[in-house]
């Protein structure tokens, strides 16, 4: 059987995964509807290039497939799939680092656009500011703060959704992501980005 992911479109998730247990071009059609939002991701919490982060999805869904009948259908498929590719991803960025090797990725000015008036500091922020600031300063910032802002804001998740992806309870989010915001704006002070009162 050779299906279309166009033929999968009106598929919910949760069906794609009964099915996919069938027959494995079904978690095809999961792979097509996820990859661009994956890489992104990838790409915003590592400097990985486009390639490796290709790689890094590929393995991903490689532990996806091997885990799938263990999918917990209480939860969203795309929570489970985020924490496996942010595991994933981690894994894969901490043996780079320890090599020594860092990329410099090309990200797209958009993929950071909105952080700021998702932040409710957009009123503070400079409408100006060049997106490579908030780049820079959510590279500065401590992984367990840059990476909660990145799913609340750029990946548009929502509490419950972070707190699967992480691994932790939905009240250690809300802590982590009023942390996080206030280590965004220190740090932007810090590295003397203009503020406008």
């Amino acid at each position: 059987m050779d299906i279309q992911s166009k033929d999968c479109g009106d598929i919910s998730d949760e069906v794609l995964v009964e099915r996919s247990l069938q027959s494995i071009d079904y978690f095809g059609c999961i792979y097509d509807r996820y990859e661009k939002k994956l890489i992104s991701y990838i790409l915003r919490i590592s400097s990985f290039s486009v390639a490796e982060a290709e790689e890094v999805l590929q393995e991903a869904f490689i532990k996806a497939w091997q885990n799938l009948n263990e999918f917990d259908k209480s939860l969203k498929f795309s929570s489970w799939i985020y924490r496996i590719v942010h595991n994933v991803t981690i894994t894969e960025w901490k043996k780079t680092q320890s090599k020594g090797k860092v990329n410099k990725q090309d990200l797209n000015e958009e993929l950071f656009h909105n952080l700021p008036s998702s932040l409710d500091i957009a009123n503070d922020f400079n409408k100006k500011i060049d997106d490579s600031y908030i780049r820079e300063i959510l590279d500065s910032m401590p992984e367990k703060y840059s990476e909660v802002l990145i799913l609340k804001f750029l990946e548009e998740k929502d509490y419950e959704e972070i707190s699967d992806i992480l691994k932790k309870p939905s009240g250690t989010i809300a802590t982590l992501i009023n942390r996080a915001k206030k280590s965004f704006m220190q740090v932007a002070q810090e590295k003397n980005i203009s503020f406008t009162i």
